[in-house]
């Protein structure tokens, strides 16, 4: 008999690659959900004897969904995957009932390593190739991806200065959203061992922006607040840009007590705590991009944006740098401390179109 799994993650290109990472012969029927609240529907409609589950999505997320599979006594069997990969993060998806818990991106030998410990896939749930051929197109016509013409512009668009603006379409949005998410759990685990907290992760922001608009793409900044930030260039294969990291002045107090500050915090070691908040999170943010598009980052020194200022006047400093560009927004926020940071990509016009080259390899 086959068994009914349900892949739950908001991203359609990360339901392909745990499709596709999933056991090779596998005997399974596949559904799809791209929230929580899909998923407690699906499993309530029988597709989901094993779950698959992401944890930061809209609508309902991980957390919740794993909260009323035991508040409403669910049969299913959930293994967690998700960029999340703070130990704080595995302990609590345990304690609500999770078997276990993969980082993304998924690797296939060790989601097959879990599927055998549980007893969830055995050698008796291989079927024969044939069969499993007829699965497997099932999977991409249910989580279709954008076919590499659509991503990967032509060699002449390059080369031609009148080429209209680019169009950030859905689903490349989806693509860099995931590929951010990543990078962005990689960056709150460091945060988090580094001030020994749990770092809320959100939905990375991704927006094709002009610079007029970078300050409203700072949403989760308080307006009324005064803010400090730092700026640092990177380059690498045709692909450049800068990470701005941009902090709310009211969180150096929490910031200075959990890194065990003691001197005096004037001026002069906002500077030093803030500098210290950027090489953690833009080092560990750039090297989870470059990880996942096996390139590498050269970065430049960072640049002090100002020190409590708007974030209007931060950034308008600095607008001459920018023009239209791909940003990928990312706040971070600590429970239980009024800590906020934003933390924003910034990848040229001419780098998106190396970008979508580079993304439209790792689909194939």
């Amino acid at each position: 008999m086959s068994t009914r799994l349900l892949i739950c993650d908001d991203s359609n290109m990360a339901r392909k690659q745990v499709a596709r990472s999933l056991p090779d012969d596998w005997d399974v029927e596949i559904s799809f959900a791209t929230n929580g609240q899909e998923a407690i529907e699906a499993i309530k409609a029988g597709k989901g004897d094993v779950l698959l589950l992401d944890l930061n999505m809209p609508v309902m997320d991980g957390y919740e969904v794993l909260e009323n599979i035991v508040k409403q006594d669910l049969p299913t069997l959930t293994v967690v995957i998700s960029g999340d990969i703070q130990p704080e993060a595995h302990q609590r998806v345990t304690s609500l009932g999770a078997l276990d818990f993969i980082k993304k991106p998924v690797n296939k030998e060790n989601l097959t390593e879990i599927l055998l410990s549980y007893g969830i896939f055995t050698k008796d749930d291989l079927v024969n190739v044939a069969s499993s051929e007829e699965v497997i197109p099932d999977v991409s016509e249910k989580v279709s991806l954008p076919k590499v013409e659509q991503i990967a512009p032509k060699a002449e668009v390059v080369k031609d200065k009148t080429a209209e603006p680019m169009v950030l379409e859905p689903d490349m949005r989806d693509c860099y959203q995931e590929i951010a998410n990543v990078a962005m759990g990689r960056a709150g685990d460091l945060l988090a061992r580094l001030l020994d907290v749990f770092v809320l992760l959100p939905i990375p922001n991704v927006n094709l922006i002009e610079v007029s608009e970078l300050s409203m793409a700072l949403s989760s900044v308080a307006a009324n607040d005064t803010t400090s930030g730092v700026c640092q260039g990177f380059i690498g294969a045709g692909i450049s840009g800068e990470a701005l990291l941009i902090l709310n002045d009211s969180s150096f107090k929490d910031i200075a007590a959990l890194m065990n500050y003691d001197q005096e915090i004037d001026e002069s070691a906002e500077l030093e705590l803030l500098m210290d908040m950027a090489n953690t999170l833009i080092g560990a943010c750039l090297s989870g991009v470059s990880e996942q598009l096996d390139m590498t980052f050269s970065q430049g020194h960072p640049v002090v944006l100002g020190q409590h200022r708007k974030i209007k006047d931060l950034i308008a400093t600095n607008s001459s740098k920018w023009r239209q560009t791909l940003a990928i927004e990312i706040s971070y926020n600590i429970e239980n401390y009024a800590i906020k940071c934003d933390l924003l990509l910034l990848f040229t016009e001419e780098s998106m179109r190396t970008l979508n080259n580079k993304i439209s390899y790792l689909l194939d």
